[in-house]
């Protein structure tokens, strides 16, 4: 095995020359340096090693067929300083990049773009090119199988990744460019198609025929995951159902198109003015269906008359009700959304009959119209409807309320059902340190609120096939319970193109033959295997032990229920195993006034501008300004901010470097060289934010870690600099010239060590003028050797002697003259501590402040510069 070390500053330890350019700049240095990070590899993974080496990254896959965003740029940035913090303290970071391509945003793009419907019945035509333009009606596109689908994808992909990559590259995002992957290309296909296979041998995924959450308009099951409240208008309406003595119970509901789904009654079982009826029969309205009054705890008094009708299905709530009550399943809703044709069975009566032929096969909405006049000519409408807003159930990317219905889908386990998984899903969490420590309880309060196992198949065109057959019987029924598999070599495959395994083509759907499952898997099963689809597992199980549990996960706070949970369910069932160390959760961008950036509310801002107006650097330090979880305004106040910084990193470097200082000069071991007070008293400090910073990093606040390195750049510049010009030129010897130089050079070594993480392209720009390789792989600063030349050093003479300089300066401000302009004396009056600091800087202060005589007085209060007496203007 190849010991893996970092990138050495310097090769075979040659001095490298110093080469400043005469005017530094941002521009053009994007461009440049990616150009030259991508040719000599640096951000490339090293195979060869061994897994305590390695810092791990499941890297979130952008959707490339979406838009651009300045979010992609804020949480890709936070993850990617985070990856070159490791890489520079000796980790050999795997950080590889997808792109999630497995979802209804690309079918979307591919339908429009090409002019095509995906039909999976269709046999793949291995010639097919879409027509050269598209048809503009959705009725007159072409056809085509799933496989010609998905190869039109990955065609079209590769123009939207192009996109996204140049972007993250602009970006300088020290991705490893040649680890890639997309969520629908043959590998990551197959790994969840096996995934989820192993799930169904374990007995972790099943078939079951259940109600399940329905887009009308996708015409496809819903998960509890996917699921979003809108606040909706609506209406109460106060129905009579009848009982047997004539009496009339009233119901209060926003549905009363169900009436006919009507199953029981419910109240609760302490309601007083119900107890009497529990366990009789009442009947419906317009229809004369018996039903049942049951009890049952959920049931609100307080809510409207207290008692309620359950149908099947109009909530959530009617599916419990239906299932802890054991109560019939009267379905009236078919999957278009509208009300199904035949009357059912359980409807008896001609009136009944009548009024539910009245219905058939109108909308919902239009059904309810007619019920609700319906029931104000039979007089059990008691009172007008009264107008309500209330919260109703949508799918994410739908456009009208979720309905409920009764269908055959596949499941996996995920402790909605079974308190001992919950409890062991809860404890991998445990196992997570997530940053911040607080996001644990989004996903701990997901779990207790979990009211079902998670529903994985969709009745989508285009996705990832249910790699499942099912043998039909003499008559042509399916056999459920005995489907046909796969063997896992022959993954990934399509049941609705291809034949089961020990069948011909010719038999499907043919008696004694088969069927192939035709629907797909939901995107999140397939993107809740980034670790195994990018780790290598059952494909090269060296790579994944390398890898897994992988070190990291970063991802956004608002998918901690999908992505994040769902991943944990399969690593946990797949590999027993917690799937990362760490879980690192961004929080959303604001627009000024504080709303979340979005493309529906027509306030996001396109990336490639900013990028272009301020530079990657000044962006990036936005971006890790900002702590994990926050949100964050989009400020371009920041970013002005942060392009200041990098390019007085560059002024400030140039300056340095001028002045003489050279790699020879860096004293990190032997630092006998450095024997001035103020030198010293810097270079404290220096190894104060460098130990501060290390554990800000280990601990996963790289903003703090920026705030203190900056903190310090500026003190570095704006007072140490200033003070030590005339020493460095050698106005104060050859001794006092290699302590400066000394000072300067081991400082500027190390800061642009600390700032490379956030500003990769300024810090690269300056480290090649005096030093060889890349500060990218050089290590982390290591203060060891300084801490033990510092250890007596006062860190506060720097501060005091700057403060002086500064009164002496307002001074000759005040008096409107330049600052060269000599001060024939003056006074600096400060407590007993800081005088004595002062007479350890007080050359450096004169020569600074031109100052011929200083006197220096002990005095209570704060420093405070007086009698400057300044030399006469010359003639």
């Amino acid at each position: 095995m190849a010991e893996h070390i970092p990138g050495t500053d310097t090769p075979d330890n040659e001095p490298q020359t110093v080469s400043v350019p005469d005017k530094p700049a941002l521009e053009g240095l994007e461009s440049k340096l990616s150009a030259r990070w991508r040719e000599e590899g640096t951000y490339a993974f090293d195979p060869d090693t061994v897994r305590d080496e390695v810092y791990s990254i499941d890297t979130p896959p952008p959707t490339a067929s979406g838009s651009l965003h300045v979010g992609h740029m804020f949480s890709y940035t936070q993850t990617d300083v985070m990856a070159r913090y490791k890489r520079m303290t000796g980790k050999n970071v795997f950080y590889p990049m997808g792109w999630d391509d497995n979802g209804l945003p690309t079918e979307r793009r591919v339908q429009n773009y090409y002019g095509v419907r995906c039909d999976p019945t269709k046999p793949y035509d291995a010639d097919y090119r879409p027509p050269a333009k598209a048809a503009k009606n959705q009725r007159d596109f072409d056809v085509v199988s799933r496989r010609n689908f998905i190869e039109l994808c990955e065609e079209l992909a590769v123009e939207d990744e192009k996109v996204f990559e140049d972007l993250f590259s602009t970006l300088g995002l020290s991705v490893d460019w040649k680890r890639t992957y997309r969520t629908i290309d043959d590998h990551s296909r197959a790994v969840s198609q096996r995934a989820f296979l192993d799930n169904l041998r374990a007995g972790d995924a099943y078939m079951a025929e259940a109600p399940t959450l329905w887009d009308v308009t996708f015409r496809t099951a819903v998960a509890q995951a996917e699921l979003e409240d809108r606040e909706q208008p609506g209406a109460y309406h106060r129905v009579s159902f009848h009982a047997p003595d004539g009496e009339k119970i009233y119901i209060e509901t926003t549905r009363p198109e169900l009436l006919p789904a009507c199953v029981a009654l419910v109240a609760h079982p302490d309601d007083e003015r119900y107890q009497r009826l529990f366990g009789t029969t009442v009947k419906s309205p317009l229809f004369d269906v018996e039903v049942e009054v049951k009890a049952h705890p959920l049931a609100k008094p307080d809510k409207g008359s207290g008692i309620a009708m359950i149908c099947t299905f109009g909530d959530l709530t009617d599916v419990t009700w239906w299932r802890e009550l054991n109560l019939p399943t009267r379905a009236v809703i078919g999957r278009d959304g509208r009300i199904l044709a035949d009357t059912p069975e359980w409807i008896a009566t001609e009136t009944a009959k009548a009024n539910y032929a009245a219905l058939a096969t109108k909308t919902v909405f239009s059904a309810k119209e007619t019920v609700v006049e319906m029931l104000r000519e039979s007089g059990d409408l008691d009172g007008e409807p009264k107008k309500i807003t209330h919260p109703v159930n949508f799918f994410e990317k739908g456009d009208k309320p979720l309905e409920v219905v009764t269908s055959r889908q596949w499941y996996i386990r995920n402790g909605g059902r079974d308190e001992e998984r919950r409890e062991r899903l809860i404890a991998r969490g445990k196992e997570i340190d997530f940053h911040p420590a607080f996001m644990r309880s989004r996903y701990e309060n997901w779990i207790e609120g979990l009211n079902g196992d998670w529903l994985v198949s969709r009745q989508r065109f285009f996705g990832v096939p249910v790699p499942v057959w099912y043998p039909l019987d003499a008559a042509g029924n399916p056999d459920y319970d005995h489907p046909v598999l796969p063997d896992s070599a022959s993954l990934p495959v399509d049941p609705a193109a291809e034949a089961a395994p020990g069948y011909e083509e010719s038999q499907r759907n043919q008696p004694g033959g088969f069927i192939g499952d035709a629907d797909v898997l939901d995107t999140w099963a397939t993107s809740s295997l980034t670790p195994q689809i990018v780790g290598g597992w059952s494909v090269d199980e060296d790579l994944f032990a390398k890898v897994f549990p992988f070190d990291l996960r970063p991802q956004g706070h608002d998918i901690i229920r999908t992505w994040l949970f769902s991943s944990v369910v399969r690593a946990d069932a797949l590999n027993a195993a917690a799937p990362w160390k760490h879980a690192a959760i961004s929080g959303w961008i604001l627009d000024p006034d504080r709303k979340k950036m979005s493309k529906s509310k027509g306030n996001v801002v396109v990336p490639t501008d900013v990028l272009n107006e301020f530079g990657s650097d000044a962006v990036r330090y936005w971006a890790a300004s900002a702590k994990l979880g926050a949100d964050t305004a989009y400020e371009i106040a920041q970013m002005k901010i942060g392009r200041r910084l990098a390019i007085k990193l560059l002024n400030a470097s140039k300056f340095v470097l001028n002045l003489g200082a050279t790699e020879k000069n860096v004293a990190l071991e032997d630092t006998s060289v450095i024997t001035n007070a103020l030198d010293l008293s810097l270079l404290a400090q220096l190894t104060d934010v460098v130990q501060a910073a290390t554990s800000a990093f280990d601990r996963y606040d790289y903003a703090k870690a920026l705030q203190l390195t900056e903190s310090f750049f500026w003190s570095f510049t704006d007072d140490y600099v200033e003070l030590i010009k005339d020493r460095a030129y050698g106005a104060a010897g050859e001794a006092e010239q290699a302590s400066v130089l000394a000072t300067l050079a081991t400082t500027l070594d190390a800061l642009l060590r600390l700032f490379a993480p956030f500003l990769p392209f300024a810090t690269e720009e300056v480290w090649g003028w005096w030093r060889a390789g890349s500060v990218h792989r050089a290590p982390w600063p290591n203060v060891d050797g300084l801490s033990t030349a510092v250890a007596d050093a006062d860190a506060g003479i720097l501060g005091t002697v700057a403060t002086a300089l500064g009164g002496i300066r307002k001074a000759k401000s005040e008096a409107k003259v330049k600052q060269r302009t000599e001060v024939l004396k003056a006074t600096v009056t400060a407590p007993e501590g800081a005088v004595a600091r002062l007479r350890a800087g007080q050359a450096d202060l004169k020569a600074a402040g031109n100052v011929r005589e200083l006197n220096l007085a002990v005095g209570e209060g704060e420093l405070a510069v007086s009698d400057v007496e300044l030399a006469p203007p010359a003639e």
